[in-house]
């Protein structure tokens, strides 16, 4: 990662800006770099808890549906956004909280959303259709 870092900068393809703007020069680059030589890096990644199963259900909850809603917004105004949403870890009663974000800080999360050009968003068909799903699940299990 880091020496992909390097590259990016020496090819001019990293964009910094207001407190970072120093590290555009190529020695404080690398000074900022250098700490993360010392650093032995594991990677750890465990089984999801709820088996493959429950994590097809999560990823296909968000291919198949815009990010926000218009009915899940409360109220917006020049200053906040709230919305309600679904607290899935509360295992008994009401499961429904409104959040309240400040208006640019929804509009990035809503951004992060957005797909880039030439980029389509699924709907009915493919690997979790929900004609299919049980059978391509299994499939893919195999």
């Amino acid at each position: 990662m880091r020496k992909g870092l390097l590259a990016l900068h020496r090819a001019g393809e990293l964009s910094f800006y207001g407190d970072l703007l120093g590290l555009s020069d190529p020695q404080a680059f690398a000074a900022y770099l250098a700490p993360l030589r010392t650093i032995d890096w594991v990677v750890y990644a465990k089984p999801p808890f709820g088996g493959p199963e429950a994590v097809l259900a999560y990823l296909s909850r968000y291919t198949h549906r815009v990010a926000i809603s218009n009915s899940r917004l409360v109220s917006a105004n020049a200053d906040t956004v709230a919305l309600r949403w679904k607290d899935y870890r509360v295992k008994n009663g009401d499961r429904r909280c409104v959040m309240r974000l400040s208006t640019s800080e929804s509009i990035r999360r809503f951004l992060i959303h957005v797909l880039p050009d030439r980029f389509h968003r699924i709907r009915h068909y493919g690997l979790l259709a929900s004609s299919t799903r049980k059978a391509n699940t299994a499939k893919a299990r195999n």
